[in-house]
């Protein structure tokens, strides 16, 4: 039986310190291929305001819901048995390019300042295909502060189907991938695709999970993905269970239970839904801040006590008004590892909320340093047109930097549409990922020019960069 993508085995990789020095000088001569006067810089949104409003608060209120445990487990059951992270990792079949074999375009997408000491380039099958738009990223590094999920360093990025492109069939519309990054051998990364799912039936058969995944956070054994279904505007954050990946048997488009066996429109692999937090205020709405935000983005905060999920509001890059940030804690059960902290009717109010004059924001992270007082937020901006540089801020209470990288003083320093944001304690690393693959017009119509590039940078130097 053959799947999209061949299996390769992958060798085992080695510690990630010590292959970091010397490749930032090269990452920022290739950046450099863009000028940054192309674009300019927002203005400087100040500090971040405490949103303290009752009836502001409760319009964050999510409330909890668990698929049932025996139907996961009928599901579970049914397909085989779950398969390990390592498993998929072993099974990768398709490689990230190395910086120094990235097309120029997607060297120019990576930023001018600060400059990233790692970078790569997806599969030539994926780096510029109109079907998928790369979003988020998350890695081990989230899920435990050692850096390693068992003993394999992995890294995942979520890829949102575009609707938009009306030469698609319908029945793809909405679909949500996983990259499963082997990211043991910083020279060498490999990954596999994994398909979102939800059990149905009772866990006799699942469907496809149909949602945009702006952001993601893996804590522990959970992975939190941002959704929101098409038109209806169902707010959500769909929670995963990483011990729980489950192996297809048929090949075809179908997804679900089919003569035979399982499967899932071509992917090997699928990983099954097991609950999810929604607005307990009803539909999100992007045009006020008065009502239920969007989610935008979301990442994990290992800093805050007790380790908390961040999540920004999806405005458009275009609005006029202040942009939300707020923060959820996690569970600290043991009976509830990777969800969030509920209360008895199983609601989750957040615990912290600002305001940012930021607008189009793409990505949002909050971290403190060893004895700092308080948390700085860095809030990522990306402009509509494609070929433009965003800008990275970083914000709290006192005010608001960002780099500067041209004579004119510009900030549009950061990458070329730049989506979510990771950090990995154990490397110090702020990851995140450029999302187009447009084309010369900035439109996406054939032929689309690859931009997209997965890059590192290491925190001290984002800071370093501030003015």
């Amino acid at each position: 039986m053959t799947y999209r993508g061949r299996h390769r085995r992958r060798r085992r990789g080695r510690a990630l310190r010590g292959v970091l020095a010397g490749t930032a000088l090269a990452l920022t001569a290739a950046a450099t291929l863009v000028s940054t006067s192309q674009a300019a810089g927002t203005d400087n949104p100040g500090p971040l305001s405490p949103l303290t409003s009752s009836t502001g608060l409760e319009k964050l209120r999510l409330h909890e819901h668990l698929e049932d445990r025996n139907a996961l487990d009928t599901l579970q059951r049914e397909m085989g048995g779950s398969v390990p992270v390592a498993t998929v990792l072993r099974d990768a079949d398709r490689s990230l390019r190395n910086a120094s074999d990235c097309d120029a375009t997607e060297k120019a997408a990576l930023p001018v300042e600060p400059a990233p000491t790692r970078a790569y380039c997806w599969d030539e099958s994926d780096a510029a295909t109109q079907q998928w738009l790369p979003q988020s990223v998350t890695t081990s590094g989230d899920a435990y502060s050692d850096g390693r999920w068992g003993d394999d360093r992995v890294i995942l990025s979520g890829w949102t189907h575009n609707d938009q492109n009306a030469d698609l069939p319908d029945e793809d519309d909405g679909l949500a991938r996983i990259a499963v990054i082997d990211a043991g051998d910083p020279k060498n990364l490999k990954y596999r695709w994994v398909l979102l799912v939800a059990p149905r039936d009772g866990g006799k058969d699942f469907a496809a999970v149909r949602a945009g995944l702006g952001g993601m956070a893996w804590y522990q054994d959970k992975l939190i993905v941002t959704a929101r279904d098409g038109a209806t505007r169902d707010n959500a954050l769909l929670v995963f269970d990483m011990d729980r990946i489950l192996r297809t048997d048929v090949d075809s488009d179908a997804v679900g239970r089919v003569s035979g066996g399982w499967s899932a429109h071509g992917y090997q692999y699928v990983l099954p839904s097991v609950g999810s937090y929604r607005a307990a205020g009803g539909t999100c709405d992007v045009t006020t801040g008065d009502e239920v935000p969007c989610f935008g983005s979301v990442s994990l905060d290992r800093t805050s006590t007790p380790v908390s999920l961040v999540a920004s509001e999806s405005t458009g890059s275009d609005g006029e008004r202040p942009t939300r940030l707020w923060r959820y804690d996690y569970s600290t059960a043991s009976t509830s590892t990777g969800l969030l902290d509920t209360d008895s009717a199983g609601n989750v109010d957040a615990d912290e909320t600002l305001t940012t004059e930021t607008t189009g924001l793409q990505g949002v992270l909050s971290h403190r340093p060893d004895g700092a007082a308080r948390a700085a937020w860095y809030t990522g901006y990306a402009p509509e047109d494609g070929g433009k540089r965003g800008t990275l801020w970083r914000q709290d209470t006192g005010g608001a930097k960002a780099a500067k990288c041209s004579a004119d003083g510009s900030r549009a320093c950061w990458g070329q549409h730049t989506e979510s944001l990771s950090y990995s304690p154990e490397t110090g690393e702020l990851w995140t990922l450029t999302g187009r693959a447009t084309n010369q017009a900035g439109r996406r119509e054939p032929e689309p020019v690859p931009e997209r590039v997965l890059y590192a940078v290491p925190l001290a130097t984002v800071n370093d960069s501030l003015e």
